[in-house]
């Protein structure tokens, strides 16, 4: 056997599905095995596996074992001539491993080799090609000097880039993220060190490769895409502090006492100073916009309020001292609580969200107000004025914010329709834009593009070899591959030619559900997914929270009422102080038997179910999970009150405890609290 690929999966099921796709068109006329290692995955990449890739020798871990553990497992398993280890995150070309083979066979002398990487846009890899990481080429790389001067052959050596990404190259360090290595060069140079839980692995079984006579070579003459890249969020602590404590080891294991002492405190010191300055920024980022909005609206009251009594009672003094120090910062943190809820300070802000915030913040400040004894109710006018005011300021502020800083505080005054192009024949193309169309965004369709290099109308646009003039006359925002229909060749080149031109690119695996691209230099990656996880975005949770928080102090208010009405007063009277401070929701998932459906959002454990809702013939023929997926599919803020209100006399009932639900201790969707 010629070849035995190994992937380790941990939570990436789609985009390990599109890795698969790739490596098998890539596999034709290869003599191989693919293994895949999942590292006790929970998004069900188990089962699309069995179902989708029964050819693949699979080894399911209990625990996350990390990189290099998992891949050991694999290779003592292995049978090929060559091992390659691959990130589930990747797509290879159709050559890549013909390419890797052939100059691997005329080269007995190189012991792993490794190809010319690009990101989710198009974007050269500089991780591509890298150096041993010698105390002064990491000095060079912690304090910078290798971003100001990448190409400088004294200070870029980290990533090398003296040498031309388009030449074959020897380097020290070959990327874990695509490690062709010839198995005599590891069985003489050992297994991956399963010290390094992550990171560091591929720059020691790299260094070992040299140290046992075999040289390391960067090809760059067949490309893949790996959406990974330069996104593990650099600039995070846990980043930091983990590659890091992997170049300690390294260091540690291979360089003399003395170099290690320095190293070590140099690295120690990286870590202080990365970690100090990202707990700053993100300090400064998060508290920025709120802090502007209650500036701005402090001081519009400061200003206006005096010309109101002015005005209306004929001069100053006729509010309190109170009224400012305490009645208006409170107004205020109503309002910025409010406008969080919505996520109105997220990065990407649209307009509606955030007028949504404020007017939602007045809702609660007027039902206080109404609430409080006439004593305490100072003037309703002050409230729509500095309603008013805030809408004007925190838009204001948000609008002055995008301008400084778009990348962590852009607006959206309006919804903007991606203009999208599909390539594909036309029955697959089709399919991929139902797709599109039932995921969170709202598309443009330009139309179809053919794969072949021969138009056919009117059922496409064009045909692949006028894509530059295609994407040009159309203004194009977005181009989806069918990776049925297109080859990985034909989509990697397409990339390499629109680099830097501000076009997203995805690509759609046959029969998949899911759409896998990366619009941006620092994420993993995105996905459109004709999925039922409408209920895990952040917005519908934050208005799933509100709604429980605003629902709780009505009940509680109107108990002396509600007490002849539900069935369980007391439960009532528990629950209500429970979802107040999140350990349950008003609305939750139907008691389940089974487990969780894999595609299901976690919540907290609800009062009351969908299926207080859905009563007569067909709900009882439905299912535990198909009610619960109805639910989660496309939530809406209306759905829960319907439900409230369907099963308002069991408000007083014992939360559900269903697997699939959260206790406010665990982590949520996408590890948020």
């Amino acid at each position: 056997m010629d070849l035995s690929i190994i992937i380790v999966n941990y939570n990436v099921k789609y985009f390990l599905e599109q890795a698969l796709h790739a490596v098998f068109k890539a596999m034709h006329e290869i003599s191989g095995e693919v293994i895949v290692v999942d590292n006790n995955s929970a998004d069900g990449s188990q089962q699309m596996l069995a179902e989708r890739f029964p050819q693949v020798t699979f080894i399911a871990n209990s625990s996350n074992l990390g990189f290099a553990k998992a891949n050991n497992q694999a290779i003592r398993r292995a049978a090929g001539r060559y091992l390659l280890l691959l990130n589930p995150d990747t797509v290879v070309q159709e050559d890549t491993f013909s390419e890797c083979l052939s100059y691997m066979e005329s080269h007995p002398d190189v012991g792993c080799l490794g190809v010319k990487m690009i990101d989710g846009k198009g974007r050269y890899l500089p991780e591509s090609k890298r150096a041993l990481p010698t105390p002064l080429v990491a000095f060079y790389k912690i304090f910078g000097l290798s971003a100001l001067f990448p190409r400088s052959k004294q200070f870029g050596q980290y990533h090398l880039g003296n040498l031309n990404k388009d030449e074959i190259h020897e380097v020290d360090v070959i990327s874990g993220a695509f490690m062709f290595i010839r198995r005599t060069a590891l069985e003489k140079a050992g297994l991956l060190d399963e010290e390094f839980f992550m990171y560091g692995e591929d720059i020691d079984l790299s260094y070992r490769i040299q140290l046992s006579g075999y040289r390391n070579i960067y090809y760059p003459y067949t490309t893949i895409i790996h959406y990974k890249g330069e996104s593990t969020r650099k600039a995070s602590i846990n980043y930091v502090i983990m590659f890091y404590r992997a170049m300690i080891i390294f260091a540690r294991k291979h360089f003399s006492k003395n170099s290690v002492r320095y190293y070590t405190f140099l690295i120690h010191l990286a870590i202080y100073f990365r970690a100090g300055l990202s707990i700053l920024r993100r300090f400064v980022l998060g508290i920025i916009n709120p802090l502007l909005d209650a500036a701005l609206i402090y001081a519009g009251y400061a200003a206006f309020m005096p010309l109101w009594e002015k005005h209306h009672f004929g001069g100053a003094g006729y509010y309190p001292p109170e009224y400012t120090t305490v009645i208006v910062p409170l107004y205020i943190a109503i309002w910025l609580f409010s406008v969080f809820l919505t996520t109105g300070y997220a990065k990407r802000v649209k307009l509606t969200d955030l007028i949504r915030g404020v007017l939602a913040g007045s809702l609660v400040i007027l039902i206080i107000y109404a609430l409080l004894p006439e004593s305490l109710r100072f003037s309703r006018a002050m409230i729509l004025m500095g309603t008013m005011w805030a809408l004007f300021s925190t838009i204001s502020v948000r609008f002055l914010l995008s301008k400084a800083d778009s990348r962590n505080f852009s607006v959206e005054f309006s919804k903007k329709k991606k203009r999208m192009i599909i390539v594909g024949k036309l029955q697959e193309s089709k399919r991929v834009y139902s797709i599109v169309k039932q995921a969170q965004v709202t598309p443009d369709l330009i139309g179809f593009v053919n794969p072949d290099d021969t138009p056919v109308f009117p059922d496409f646009i064009g045909h692949i070899g006028q894509m530059d003039e295609i994407a040009r006359i159309n203004q194009v925002d977005e181009l989806i591959f069918c990776s049925a229909d297109v080859t990985s060749e034909q989509i990697i080149r397409t990339m390499l030619r629109f680099t830097d031109s501000g076009i997203d690119f995805k690509i759609a695996p046959p029969e998949s559900i899911s759409v896998i691209g990366s619009h941006s230099n620092g994420v993993n990656g995105d996905l459109y997914m004709l999925h039922f996880n409408m209920l895990s975005q952040v917005i519908n949770r934050r208005k799933k929270r509100l709604f429980d928080m605003l629902l709780a102090p009505a009940l509680l208010l109107l108990y002396p009422f509600l007490i002849f009405v539900v069935r369980n007063p007391a439960g009532l009277f528990r629950n209500i102080f429970s979802v107040f401070f999140g350990f349950s929701s008003w609305v939750g998932y139907y008691r389940s038997t089974g487990g969780c459906h894999p595609g299901l959002p976690r919540i907290r454990p609800g009062i009351l179910t969908p299926r207080d809702l859905r009563k007569g013939p067909a709900a009882q023929d439905e299912t535990d999970d198909q009610a619960n997926l109805l639910y989660a599919k496309d939530y809406r803020i209306l759905h829960d009150i319907q439900i409230v209100m369907a099963g308002f006399r069991h408000l007083g009932r014992k939360k559900s405890l269903n697997p699939c639900d959260v206790s406010p201790t665990e982590p949520r969707e996408n590890g948020k609290i």
